[in-house]
C-alpha cells in the first residue's frame, strides 16, 4: 500500500466573480500575475519547496486555462510515477452527479483520491493568494503541539478582521474560540484559509457531515471539530500574504512587485517560484523606446513607452504608445499612440490606435460599482 506523510489538496475552482471580466473566461487562479506566472504557482511553488510531492487540484469553473497550464506538473518537478500533480474535477458517481458545493465539500467528494495516498496528515490549501510559506515548518509545529487541525493565521489590521474567519488562542497558541466573519470581532488574528488535518479526523469530520448542504470548512468543519473536543492550533505566519481577489488588490500587489525594494521579492534563489513558460523569443526594446520601473515579460515588444507598470508575455507596445501604472497581461497589443493610465488589460486584449484609457476625470461605474471601482480601469 502507498503511504504519504502528507498530500496537499488544493482548491482552484473558484470563479473570483469580484475580478470582473479578468475571471470571465478562467478561473481565478489561472489569473496572470508579475507579468509572467499564474496565481495558482504560489501554492504549487510553496509545495514543491516545503518536500510536498504530491498534490491534488480540485477544479470546477472554466478549467480548460488551468489544466493546460499545470500539465503533468513538469515545472514543478511533480511529474511523479507515485504521487505528483493530478487535477480532480467533479465527476458521475454511480448514483448521481454533484458539483462541488463548498470547500469541505470538495474534499469529500475526493475521499478515494486521499486514501489512496492514506497520508498521516492532508494540507487543505486555496489557489488564489500569494505568498512564500514552508509548509513543513507548520507540519513541525503540528506535530510538536500534537494537533488533531492546525489553522494557518496571519495578523490582520482590527478594521478588516471582520472579512475572515478569526481566532481567539491560549498561550499555547491552542484555539479557543473560532469565528467565521463576525460583525463585531474579538482577535485579529485571522484564518488564511490553510490547513493541516491528521488524516483520520479529517475523514471522520467529513463522512459526519456529508449531508450538510454547501459543507465549508470555516463555517463547519472547524466548529464542529472544536466543539466535539479535537485539539485545534493556530500557527501564526507573518510574512508576505495576500489574497488578490479584488480588483484593487490586484492592482496593488502587482504595482508592489515594481517597488525598488520589492515587499515580496519573486528574485529569490532561495524560494523560488516555478511556472509553465512558452518556447517564444526573447523581449525587443526599440531605439524608441523609453521604459522605468517595470517588469517586462518575454517575447515582447515594446517601440512606445512604459512608466511603473508590469507587462506580460508576447505582449506589443506600439510607436507613440504611452502606459503608466498598469498591468497588461499576455498577448496584448496596445496601439499606436494610445494612452493608458492606472488600467488592467486582459489577456489578448487590442488597444486601438490613439485610445485613451484612464485619461479624465474619475467616472464611477453604474453596473457592478461593488467590483469595478478604485479608479482603475479594466479592459
Amino acid at each position: 500500500m502507498i503511504k504519504k506523510e502528507m498530500i496537499a489538496m488544493l482548491l482552484a475552482g473558484g470563479q473570483g466573480s469580484r475580478l470582473g471580466v479578468l475571471t470571465s473566461n478562467l478561473a481565478k487562479p489561472a489569473v496572470t500575475f508579475g507579468g509572467k506566472y499564474r496565481i495558482i504557482d504560489f501554492p504549487l511553488s510553496n509545495c514543491i519547496n516545503s518536500g510536498i510531492d504530491t498534490v491534488g487540484v480540485l477544479t470546477q469553473y472554466q478549467p480548460l486555462r488551468l489544466n493546460t497550464h499545470i500539465g503533468i506538473g513538469i515545472p514543478w518537478d511533480l511529474d511523479r510515477n507515485i504521487g505528483g500533480v493530478s487535477i480532480l474535477p467533479p465527476y458521475e458517481k454511480s448514483q448521481n452527479s454533484e458539483w462541488y458545493t463548498g470547500t469541505a465539500n470538495a474534499i469529500y467528494q475526493n475521499m478515494k483520491y486521499m486514501e489512496y495516498y492514506n497520508p498521516e496528515y492532508v494540507l487543505i490549501l486555496g489557489g488564489d493568494h500569494i505568498y512564500k510559506m514552508d509548509y513543513e515548518a507548520m507540519l513541525d509545529f503540528h506535530k510538536t503541539n500534537q494537533a488533531d487541525i492546525t489553522l494557518a493565521t496571519i495578523p490582520v489590521p482590527m478594521e478588516e478582521a471582520s472579512r475572515f474567519g478569526v481566532v481567539i488562542t491560549d498561550n499555547n497558541k491552542q484555539i479557543l474560540e473560532f469565528e467565521e466573519k463576525p460583525e463585531e470581532p474579538r482577535s485579529n488574528l485571522a484564518s488564511m484559509g490553510i490547513y493541516i488535518f491528521t488524516w483520520k479526523v479529517l475523514k471522520e469530520s467529513l463522512n459526519a457531515l456529508s449531508e450538510q448542504k454547501g459543507c465549508d470548512f470555516g463555517k463547519h468543519v472547524i466548529p464542529y471539530c472544536h466543539q466535539r473536543g479535537d485539539r485545534v492550533f493556530a500557527y501564526e505566519y507573518n510574512g508576505y500574504w495576500k489574497d488578490v481577489g479584488t480588483l484593487g488588490a490586484y492592482w496593488e500587489s502587482n504595482m508592489e512587485l515594481i517597488d525598488l525594494v520589492p515587499v515580496f521579492n519573486l528574485y529569490e534563489e532561495f524560494w523560488k517560484i516555478y511556472t509553465k513558460t512558452d518556447t517564444i523569443p526573447p523581449q525587443y526594446i526599440a531605439d524608441s523606446a523609453v521604459i522605468d520601473r517595470a517588469i517586462i515579460g518575454e517575447g515582447t515588444n515594446i517601440y512606445g513607452e512604459v512608466h511603473n507598470s508590469v507587462i506580460g508575455t508576447g505582449v506589443t507596445i506600439e510607436p507613440g504608445a504611452v502606459i503608466r501604472d498598469s498591468i497588461i497581461m499576455k498577448g496584448s497589443v496596445i496601439g499606436e499612440g494610445a494612452v493608458i493610465h492606472k488600467a488592467i488589460i486582459a489577456e489578448g486584449v487590442k488597444i486601438g490606435r490613439g485610445v485613451q484609457l484612464g485619461i479624465g476625470e474619475e467616472c464611477p461605474n453604474r453596473m457592478a460599482p461593488h467590483i469595478y471601482s478604485y479608479g482603475i480601469i479594466i479592459k
